[in-house]
């Protein structure tokens, strides 16, 4: 089915058998209380915009048979693909494998590292752990998808600034077609997001487009 959105720079024409929802790192670590977001001293509330909107997204992509991606961004228990310079950066109040509120800190399998129950993955979709900011990085998304022969990508998640920009510009880097859900994603910090979709539609959409969630049809 051919789509267009009225999205910026200007509108945005996808086939949906070719296009996957990436929905990036929608997990507890980063949007509850106890976890990552909340040990390196965010205010984690500020996520809790982009919950309802995510799920309206995915409800949206689920009716239309949309290929769905949900990336977690997390660590073997031996910590062996958690680089040093990661684990060690700043003065969180825990680290990376330490023992919290919701388990291990962004350790996969520990309570923390899961989603939050809105934007839970259902039975066919795609779960993606990342040891990284990227989907790309270390991961065999770019397989999966050219199996599928998709070529355009809508993008949703946290935060706007780190995960999901990183994961836009390593795709736009590939070639995909990239659309980020504005209301589908936040940051820590609001100022962050806002210049986020600034850079990613400047110059003609030079990572990609943005839209509003009303603009998609349908939703």
């Amino acid at each position: 089915m051919e789509l267009i959105v009225e999205a910026l720079p200007g509108r945005f024409d996808f086939d949906t058998g070719r296009t996957a929802l990436v929905m990036i790192d929608m997990q507890r670590d980063f949007l509850l209380p106890g976890g990552f977001g909340a040990v390196l001293g965010n205010d984690v509330s500020q996520l809790a915009s982009a919950i309802a909107p995510a799920r309206r997204l995915l409800d949206w992509a689920r009716r239309l048979r949309i290929a769905i991606v949900h990336t977690k961004e997390a660590h073997a228990p031996d910590l062996s693909d958690c680089p040093p310079a990661k684990r060690e950066r700043g003065v969180p109040s825990l680290r990376i494998g330490d023992a919290g509120p919701m388990g291990r800190i962004l350790i996969d399998g520990e309570v923390g590292s899961d989603f939050v129950p809105e934007c839970a993955p259902e039975t066919g979709e795609r779960v993606l752990r990342k040891p990284g900011k990227g989907a790309f990085y270390a991961t065999d998304l770019g397989d999966w998808l050219a199996r599928r022969h998709i070529d355009t990508l809508i993008f949703a998640g946290v935060t706007t600034e780190v995960c999901v920009q990183t994961s836009m510009r390593e795709a736009n880097d590939r070639g995909y077609r990239c659309l980020l859900i504005e209301e589908a994603t936040a940051s820590y910090f609001p100022e962050f997001k806002q210049a986020t979709l600034a850079m990613v539609r400047a110059q003609g959409g030079i990572v990609g487009w943005t839209a509003s969630i009303e603009a998609l049809p349908g939703a």
